[in-house]
């Protein structure tokens, strides 16, 4: 289930970085532009996943016991979140990212870029994005990641030609790079609802719906599950605002906040595949759960957990050690910036390492039911530590003769290596104290 949605993931956060790349062409403003737009697009992807866990896990539930009625309960929920909570909400910061720009104390060409960068891309998840919620939450219920991987290789590839005609052909600027993303999710949504409906139409023709029983609350059941996990990538927004506020404050801002910007698409295309094991461990953990084999599930965090230690250390680190200064030196203008963006691309093995417990934990709390884990880690990582962190690794750099920029990475580092350790204890603890009659029995 993970070997699939580490190719899907890849491509997306390949292609994500395309923005960034073809942002060079256009000058460190435009790239500074799409390290600002970083906060908007974790709430979106907070938005995305939260709702998309939810749905998943209590598909996968209704699946598994027949209950064809309560699926198409689930599914109408979701259609009614998706148009009358997460749509308007997001063409609203769309609006608010535009007329707020000019007031951010930014140089005029920078906020320009942001404005237009964050604006059109917000639109665009309202439109697009979150629609394939319900169709791609659909077919990873039928354990289908193959079809998540097609529909996120479609996207991508038509994001990839209208990136191309709009920034060299029409020279459209960073209006073109976010207008081709926006496009470009179209073509996951329409494969994404084709392969749904041919699912569900198998499964009706088996005939295993043989519970009529419904949800009596289908939306917070849903909501019980999503609003944890969407909360935890929301409060990596937050945090992704304070970076960019601090960095703004510090000599050299445009050079700083450029230099993250790459770091950060690096680091995220490579901790995709982390993420992918993540997504892939709550459906097969909450199977487990629901079986009561408690082996099963120490037995697969673990070995996921081993798998991805070792492609950090023989995969991540080689290619960015020696990798990251001619990256930095073709996607910078200046000197400086190229400094900054080689230093952040050689820590991006530690930050992979650091935050495995941290993105494995919680889809295996979630999968037995337990959503308050990881939303308790992620108020110690964001809401707890960052702000401290950073400060001190940024006070500590400045009197120690270390640019800021240093300070504010190992700052960071710090704080989710701690968090990590807390996730993995209190994950460890327990299934140790756990017994298979605990699990046949989620209220309990």
């Amino acid at each position: 289930m993970t070997a699939p949605l580490v190719l899907s993931f890849w491509m997306r956060s390949a292609f994500s970085f395309v923005d960034t790349a073809y942002a060079a062409t256009l000058g460190d403003a435009a790239i500074a532009a799409i390290g600002l737009a970083v906060p908007l697009e974790f709430l979106m992807i907070a938005c995305w996943v939260g709702l998309s866990n939810g749905l998943t896990a209590r598909l996968s539930q209704a699946m598994g016991a027949g209950q064809g009625e309560r699926i198409r309960q689930l599914e109408a929920a979701s259609w009614r979140l998706i148009s009358m909570v997460l749509m308007p909400l997001f063409l609203a910061t769309s609006a608010a990212v535009w007329l707020a720009a000019d007031h951010l104390g930014l140089t005029v060409e920078v906020a320009r870029n942001f404005a237009i960068y964050g604006g059109v891309t917000l639109a665009g998840s309202a439109l697009t994005s979150f629609w394939s919620i319900v169709p791609d939450s659909l077919i990873k219920a039928h354990q289908d990641t193959r079809s998540t991987m097609w529909a996120g290789i479609w996207s991508n590839l038509i994001n990839l030609v209208l990136n191309t005609l709009f920034l060299f052909v029409f020279h459209w600027g960073i209006f073109g790079i976010a207008f081709s993303t926006v496009l470009g999710r179209f073509g996951g949504l329409i494969y994404a609802i084709r392969k749904a409906r041919s699912h569900e139409a198998a499964r009706k023709a088996r005939g295993t719906d043989t519970s009529k029983a419904l949800d009596p609350h289908p939306t917070w059941s849903i909501l019980a599950l999503a609003l944890p996990s969407a909360a935890a990538y929301g409060l990596m927004a937050l945090e992704s605002t304070f970076i960019n506020a601090l960095l703004a404050g510090t000599r050299n801002a445009t050079a700083a906040i450029a230099a993250f910007s790459i770091y950060y698409r690096v680091m995220m295309f490579a901790i995709m595949p982390i993420i992918a094991a993540s997504v892939a461990v709550l459906p097969y953990t909450a199977r487990q759960f629901g079986l009561g084999n408690l082996h099963a599930i120490r037995r697969g965090f673990w070995q996921i957990s081993l798998t991805m230690v070792a492609y950090c250390l023989l995969v991540v680190a080689p290619l960015t050690w020696f990798g990251g200064p001619p990256l930095a030196r073709v996607m910078t203008e200046e000197p400086l910036t190229s400094l900054l963006a080689t230093f952040a691309l050689r820590l991006t093995p530690l930050a992979c390492l650091v935050g495995i417990p941290f993105f494995v934990c919680r889809p295996v709390f979630e999968g037995m039911g337990r959503g308050r884990p990881g939303l308790m880690v992620a108020l110690l990582r964001y809401a707890v530590l960052t702000v401290p962190s950073a400060l001190a690794g940024v006070r500590l750099a400045t009197a120690w003769g270390y640019p800021e920029f240093h300070g504010l990475l190992y700052g960071l580092l710090a704080a989710t290596a701690f968090s990590s350790v807390t996730f993995h204890g209190w994950l460890a603890i327990y299934l140790r104290r756990a017994r298979p009659e605990v699990v046949t029995n989620p209220a309990r």
